[in-house]
C-alpha cells in the first residue's frame, strides 16, 4: 500500500492559503530535535518589483517577536539568580505597580495596556514617563494583552537588570551565537532580502464583533491600547528602513520562518551544540500562568511569562489549538505564528507578507496549524 507523502495535508493547506485566501509570499518551517523536518516556500516578496519570495526571505513578524523578548528578560533573571517571583520595584521603584511582579509584568496582568498620555515608540525615555504616569487598570488575576506597551516595559527592565536594551542582548546573546534568521533590530546588509508587507482586508461582519466596535471607537481602552505608543501605527510605515531598525521588543521581529522556528528549537534545548536557554527559562516560557477572559482581546486568552498558550476548558481540553495541547508560543498581526511543543521536541514557525485581518489567527494561520499538528 502507498503511504502519502509527509505533510500532505499540510501542502494542500498552504497552497489553498494561495488559492483562496490571498496569500502573496509565505514561508513554513517545522523541526524536531533540532533537525528541520519539513520546510515550505512560494509566492513573490514583493509584488511591484516582482522578487520572487525564497526560504531566506525576511519579514516583519509584529507580536511573534514577544516570546524572543520575554526570553531575553528571564535569562537576565536567571543570571542574576532571581526568578519571575521577583518584584518589579526592586529594579524600577517608580513603575506604576512596584509590588507586582516580573512574572505578573510578562503575563499581561499589569493593567497598563493603555498610557495615560501618547509617548513615541522611538524614545524610551518618554514612553518611560508616560507608564509611570499612568494608573492600572486591572491587577492580578485580571489580565489583558499589552499589544505595544509591552516593549517599553521590557526594554527598561532590561535595562535595570543588565543596562541595555533587548535588541543588543538579543544580538550578542542569542542570534549571533546561534546563527539565527531572526533579528529584533535589522541591519541594513540585510534590507535585500526584506520582503513587502502588504495590508488586509477586514470581512464586514468582523467589524461588527465586540472586539472590532471598541477598537474602532476612539478613545476607549482598547483603542488607545493600540494606540497609545505611536510611530509604527500602519503597514506602510512597517516596510520603512526606521521600522526595521526599531528594535521594538513587542513588535520589531524581523525573521524567516527557519529562524523562527529555530529559536523554539533553542528554547527545548536543541542549539547545535551551543547552551543558551537554561531550562528554567524554558520552563517559566512554556507553564500557563493566567487564563480566562482578556480585558483586551475580548476573548478568552492563556499567557505564561511571555508567550500565549491555549486555553484550557475544565476538562482539560484546549478552547482551541494555536499552540499544541502542551504548547506555547505568539502570533503576530497578519499571521505570522511560532511555537513549540516541548514534550515532542517540535516546533513550527509561519511567516508571510499579506496581512489578515482577525483578533487571533485567522484561517491561513490555523488551518497550518492543524495540518502540521496532524502530521
Amino acid at each position: 500500500m502507498t503511504q502519502p507523502p509527509p505533510f500532505e495535508n499540510l501542502v494542500r493547506a498552504f497552497d489553498a492559503n494561495f488559492e483562496r485566501h490571498g496569500e502573496i509570499g509565505a514561508s513554513i518551517s517545522l523541526w524536531a530535535h533540532g533537525e528541520e523536518i519539513f520546510s515550505l516556500h512560494r509566492g513573490l516578496a514583493d509584488v511591484k518589483t516582482g522578487m520572487a519570495w525564497r526560504e531566506d526571505t525576511l519579514v516583519p513578524i509584529y507580536s511573534a517577536t514577544k516570546p524572543a523578548s520575554a526570553a531575553c528578560v528571564l535569562l537576565a533573571l536567571h543570571r542574576r539568580g532571581l526568578t519571575p517571583e521577583t518584584e518589579v520595584g526592586e529594579f524600577w521603584p517608580r513603575f506604576p505597580a512596584p509590588f507586582l511582579t516580573f512574572g505578573d509584568v510578562l503575563s499581561h496582568q499589569a493593567g497598563l495596556a493603555a498610557l495615560a498620555r501618547p509617548a513615541d515608540l522611538f524614545d524610551l525615555e518618554d514612553c518611560v514617563s508616560a507608564i509611570e504616569a499612568t494608573r492600572p487598570a486591572w491587577l492580578p488575576p485580571m489580565h489583558g494583552y499589552h499589544p505595544h506597551t509591552y516593549g517599553p516595559i521590557l526594554d527598561q527592565l532590561m535595562v535595570s537588570l543588565c543596562g541595555e536594551r533587548i535588541g543588543s542582548f538579543w544580538e550578542r546573546e542569542v542570534r549571533a551565537p546561534l546563527g539565527l534568521d531572526f533579528y529584533i533590530g535589522l541591519p541594513e546588509s540585510e534590507f535585500h532580502r526584506v520582503g513587502t508587507l502588504y495590508p488586509g482586508k477586514a470581512a464586514p461582519a468582523l467589524l461588527h464583533t465586540p472586539f472590532y466596535e471598541q477598537y474602532f471607537k476612539k478613545g476607549s481602552p482598547i483603542h488607545r491600547a493600540f494606540s497609545s505608543i505611536t510611530g509604527l501605527g500602519s503597514v506602510h510605515l512597517m516596510n520603512t528602513p526606521r521600522a526595521r531598525t526599531s528594535a521594538s521588543p513587542a513588535s520589531g521581529g524581523i525573521a524567516t520562518a527557519r529562524g523562527l522556528a529555530r529559536f523554539y528549537q533553542a528554547l527545548l534545548g536543541y542549539c547545535g551544540g551551543r547552551k543558551v536557554f537554561p531550562p528554567e527559562v524554558l520552563s517559566w516560557l512554556s507553564a500557563r500562568r493566567v487564563q480566562g477572559n482578556d480585558l483586551t482581546l475580548l476573548e478568552q486568552t492563556a499567557f505564561s511569562c511571555g508567550a500565549m498558550c491555549d486555553p484550557v476548558l475544565p476538562d482539560g481540553a484546549p478552547l482551541r489549538t494555536l499552540y499544541g495541547r502542551h504548547g506555547f508560543g505568539h502570533t503576530g498581526a497578519g499571521g505570522a505564528h511560532g511555537f513549540a511543543e516541548p514534550a515532542a521536541g517540535f516546533s513550527m514557525a509561519y511567516t508571510m507578507n499579506a496581512m489578515e485581518i482577525s483578533v487571533l489567527p485567522g484561517e491561513k494561520t490555523s488551518s497550518l496549524v492543524r495540518a502540521a499538528l496532524a502530521g
